[in-house]
C-alpha cells in the first residue's frame, strides 16, 4: 500500500471521526440539557440515542480500520493480532444493522400508510448484515493468508537447516 494511498485513507478516518464525535456531542448535549424540541410528532429521543449508539459503532469500525492500515504500512497484518481488529468491525457492522433495525421498528408505526417505507428500511438492514458477512468472508481470507505465512516460515526454518 503506498504512502499516498495511507495518507489518503487516514484523512478520510480522521474527518468522519471527527464529523461523528462532532454531532454526538451535540445530540449528547440536547439530551441531557433537556433543550429538545420534541413536539410529539417523531420519537426523536430514541432516534438520538440510537445514533448516538450507531455513531459509536463507526466509530469502533474507523479505529479498527486505523490499526489495520497501520499494520499494513509495517508489513504486520498477517499475523493473529489482525484478527482482533477484523471481528471488532464485523462486530460494529452488525451492532449497526440491529441498531438500524430498531430504528425501522420505531418508524413503522408512523408509516401504516405506506408499509413499503418499513419494507425498504429492512431491506437496507439486511445490506447493512450483508457488508458484515462479506467482512467476515475477508476473514477467513486472512485466516488462510496467516495459516500460509507460518507455514512458509516454518518451511523457509527448514530449508536453513538442510544448507
Amino acid at each position: 500500500m503506498g504512502k499516498l494511498t495511507v495518507r489518503a485513507l487516514r484523512a478520510v478516518l480522521v474527518v468522519v471521526l471527527t464529523g461523528t464525535v462532532f454531532v454526538q456531542a451535540g445530540m449528547v448535549w440536547v439530551l441531557i440539557s433537556g433543550n429538545d424540541p420534541e413536539d410529539g410528532s417523531l420519537p426523536l429521543t430514541p432516534l438520538r440515542v440510537i445514533t448516538i449508539l450507531g455513531m459509536m459503532s463507526a466509530q469502533v469500525a474507523l479505529v479498527c480500520v486505523w490499526r489495520l492500515v497501520t499494520m499494513v504500512r509495517r508489513g504486520t497484518v498477517f499475523s493473529h493480532a489482525a484478527f482482533r481488529y477484523v471481528d471488532a468491525v464485523i462486530g460494529a457492522i452488525v451492532a449497526a444493522a440491529l441498531l438500524w433495525f430498531a430504528v425501522t421498528g420505531i418508524n413503522a408505526p408512523g408509516q401504516r400508510d405506506d408499509p413499503g417505507v418499513t419494507v425498504i428500511m429492512g431491506g437496507i438492514g439486511l445490506a447493512i448484515l450483508g457488508v458484515a458477512l462479506i467482512v467476515l468472508v475477508l476473514r477467513m481470507l486472512l485466516a488462510q493468508a496467516v495459516a500460509r505465512d507460518v507455514e512458509a516460515t516454518q518451511m523457509q526454518a527448514e530449508l536453513d537447516d538442510v544448507i
